[in-house]
């Protein structure tokens, strides 16, 4: 019997498995490895041990269990966290009172309307006359009952208070339902249903809890409203980091890895219909730095299926240029003239594999296009296709596919490779990204944790020792030179023969330091023939920064006895100095 439903869930859950699901982990040794996708990283510094069930990045400093990762990733308090591996290990939360329901959290509750409101709209469509009539569009556009089930489409009356009265009913106060994003309050305080005689579309979270929706209005209405309206900004439902399908589409893009990239909630439905269970919408916006940040925990290859226009400055052409500017391989699914996926699918789905196996690269897609638009032959067009194509081939940063490219356009415009490149550099760094980028550059977590050279040092020469498994061939004066929390490391590890077990102590931060430099231990490829060199060239290290550190403070120390004119001070201080120095070049 479990002691805790924390213990239980713990119990029941892999950490391998959890993180496993956000990220694409490799396994090496005894441990996993991944891109961080709490800092920006080209090579993978974060590691899972399913030994001790924690993860490490040596990059960026994050650390901790499965709810710390779940609390991280999705940027949820502890109480949600807790809800949600609960419900991935089959753990029921039952708190001796309900004031001590330290889960249901406001975000709870806006989890609970969502879900009741799901129903509500899934019952709608079912059941009423209108609904019908919706669910019957739906088959026409080519949408199956299966998939109409699956992905929990609704139907929103054509009521003003019709969600919000069955939700108050269900104990839910208005500020709530609005809260939630499904009410609107009007100027005399009054509050009706946001969505209306609509078609409801549920967009899930990544573990497909539903936190918003989408809604359109049924063609055969005369609806002088948008044609698609979609839950406003709430705690749950940011539009800039949603992106449509991605809980059912995420292991077939690690499988894959590629991700298919449509706008539309039926686009990505009839895609996923046709075979193609790696896409996902974006939900008709623009690719933001957030949905890339998430895109690229799974992979780093896009096919997409936009309506691409490569002229002016289209939000769509920063969404892909962005894309092009952090490392994803992109390809250009070239849609026939006015059609959209779902129209293609819904005619011809062999059609539409023909065509996603037919996307070019990005970079063809623009040379392709732009020279399509100008006269190659005449001067002046030729300014103008360089001035489409050069800050394409400028972001990108493998400087071997650049010079392809690079070569490519001076050939198709006769002029020299120099001239292409001079003409390159004058656009220097991109700063209409700038402001797009700083969400791959965020990384709070690196500052507040970052070590010194000295930590890093000691941590290496424990993890070292641990690795040689013997920690008493360091000396008594080696031992001085360590920081007073390096040496209650290692006299805990001295003590304690089965270090796995030596883990279990009241100090967080102590474990925590343990963890870091065995995880290290297990990580470190080096021989052991060298590892009796490696911990000396180590403390060698360790003493120049000491003997630096002291001679910064006699220097300091020296000054401060020149200005108050205290000579005999500033002499003997200066000996001390001389002495330190000559200490420093044995060292080195």
């Amino acid at each position: 019997m479990f002691d805790s439903p924390i213990e239980e869930i713990k119990n029941r859950l892999d950490i391998v498995e959890v993180i496993g699901s956000y990220l694409k982990l490799q396994k090496t040794g005894a441990n996993y490895r991944a891109l961080c996708p709490f800092h920006s990283e080209k090579k993978p510094s974060f590691f899972v041990s399913p030994a001790r069930q924690i993860f490490k990045c040596f990059g960026c400093a994050a650390y901790g269990d499965i709810f710390k990762f779940i609390m991280m990733i999705e940027g949820v308090e502890f109480g949600d966290a807790l809800k949600t591996l609960a419900q991935k290990a089959g753990v029921e939360l039952k708190p001796l009172k309900p004031e001590s329901i330290v889960w249901r959290t406001k975000r709870q509750r806006l989890y609970e309307i969502c879900e009741l409101s799901a129903k509500f709209f899934e019952k709608q469509l079912d059941q009423s006359a209108i609904g019908k009539k919706a669910e019957d569009y739906l088959l026409k556009r080519g949408i199956s009952e299966e998939s109409i089930k699956k992905w929990r489409l609704g139907y929103a009356p054509d009521t003003w208070q019709g969600l919000s009265d069955f939700l108050v009913g269900k104990g839910y106060q208005r500020e709530e339902i609005q809260e939630a994003g499904l009410a609107v309050k009007n100027e005399k305080g009054n509050y009706y249903d946001r969505f209306r005689a609509r078609i409801i579309f549920p967009v899930f979270d990544l573990n497909s809890q539903i936190i918003g929706f989408g809604a359109r209005v049924l063609e055969e209405q005369n609806n002088e409203g948008a044609k698609y309206i979609n839950t406003p900004n709430t705690l749950l439902y940011d539009k800039s980091r949603v992106l449509y399908g991605i809980n059912f589409a995420k292991m077939e893009i690690r499988i894959k890895d590629d991700c298919l990239l449509v706008e539309g909630y039926i686009d990505c439905i009839l895609s996923h219909q046709a075979g193609f269970q790696n896409t996902i919408a974006v939900s008709g916006t623009a690719l933001t730095p957030f949905q890339l940040r998430i895109l690229k925990r799974y992979s780093s290859n896009l096919l997409i299926a936009f309506d691409m226009d490569i002229a002016g400055d289209s939000a769509t052409k920063r969404g892909i240029d962005l894309a092009q500017k952090y490392d994803f391989d992109m390809k250009i699914v070239n849609l026939p003239k006015d059609s959209d996926p779902a129209d293609i699918i819904s005619k011809n789905p062999e059609q539409w594999e023909e065509i996603v196996n037919g996307a070019i690269s990005i970079l063809d897609f623009y040379f392709k296009s732009t020279f399509s638009k100008f006269n190659k032959g005449k001067p002046e067009e030729k300014k103008k296709i360089g001035r489409a194509l050069l800050p394409v081939i400028n972001r990108i940063s493998n400087k071997i596919l650049q010079s392809h490219w690079i070569l490519r356009l001076a050939e198709e415009l006769k002029v020299s490779e120099d001239s292409i490149i001079s003409e390159m550099k004058k656009i220097g760094s991109d700063e209409t990204l700038k402001d797009l980028t700083e969400p791959f550059a965020e990384d709070q977590t690196k500052k507040n944790l970052q070590k010194s050279r000295k930590e890093l040092i000691e941590e290496k020469i424990l993890s070292l020792m641990i690795k040689l498994g013997n920690f008493e061939t360091i000396s008594d004066e080696e031992i001085d030179f360590f920081s007073e929390p390096a040496k209650k490391t290692l006299s805990h590890l001295k003590k304690e023969k089965n270090i796995s077990k030596g883990l279990k102590t009241k100090d967080a931060e102590f474990n925590q330091h343990l963890d870091t430099i065995i995880l290290m231990s297990e990580i470190d490829d080096i021989g052991e023939p060298e590892i009796d060199a490696e911990i000396k060239n180590c403390f060698n290290e360790l003493k120049c920064i000491i003997i630096k550190e002291k001679l910064d403070k006699l220097s300091l120390a020296i000054n401060e006895a020149e200005k108050v004119g205290d000579k005999a001070k500033a002499k003997k201080l200066i000996e001390e100095f001389n002495k330190k120095s000559k200490s420093l070049i044995k060292s080195v």
